[in-house]
């Protein structure tokens, strides 16, 4: 199952959601992320948010068109996007996408990269593939072990950036820039623009949480 959530970001920054029409099985919408979807020709499965960030007359389209729609107090202890994220969590899908979750207040933007961090999502983040996706990036994090790359025509450059502490033992294979067995401390720009050389490479680490992203110019 993959899980396609669509929040409340720029509608500028996001990529072609026809891209992932065929292989999501559930659309979710996050505030105006709902009315986003709704104007992209897709009904979403589920809708959460306080709806804030929405006209009246726009909350009278999404009313009018969606069946089920969860609203929450504006003040509350959870971001509309957490309290999604933890409902698509609950579904056990083997894929997350989280679009319109850059861009715009950069606390948000944080605080969304941040969710990913979670011990939830960590603890089976093998298993688990969450991404945050915009027109220019593709981000997600990674816990200790081995993964194979493959070269994004669209996405040239590849990003290594260590997550709360430091990253040990990372070794990057069928890069343009490779490492063995190398130490990243917090901080460090080392990883930042790497390249794929061929159609696939390999990278491993063996502690830490490593933050790579896919981006191009």
């Amino acid at each position: 199952m993959i899980i396609s959530i669509v929040a409340g970001g720029p509608v500028d920054l996001l990529p072609n959601l026809n891209v992932y029409r065929e292989k999501t099985s559930i659309w979710v919408g996050v505030d105006r992320g709902v009315y986003t979807l709704l104007h992209h020709d897709i009904v979403p499965d589920a809708a959460f948010g306080d709806f804030d960030s929405v006209t009246e007359a726009e909350l009278a389209e999404i009313k009018e068109t969606l069946n089920h729609l969860e609203v929450y107090p504006t003040e509350k202890d959870e971001t509309d996007l957490e309290i999604a994220l933890t409902w698509a969590l609950s579904k056990q899908p083997e894929e997350i996408y989280v679009f319109g979750a850059t861009g715009g207040r950069i606390d948000h933007f944080i605080g969304n990269l941040q969710l990913l961090l979670k011990t939830p999502i960590l603890e089976q983040k093998n298993n688990l593939n969450i991404f945050i996706v915009d027109k220019q990036n593709l981000i997600s994090f990674k816990t200790p072990g081995t993964y194979t790359i493959e070269t994004l025509n669209d996405k040239r450059y590849v990003s290594f950036l260590p997550m709360l502490k430091e990253v040990k033992g990372i070794t990057l294979e069928g890069f343009k820039y490779p490492l063995t067995n190398h130490a990243l401390p917090v901080g460090s720009t080392l990883c930042i623009s790497n390249e794929l050389i061929s159609e696939y490479g390999n990278f491993s680490f063996t502690d830490g949480i490593l933050m790579v992203i896919r981006s191009s110019d």
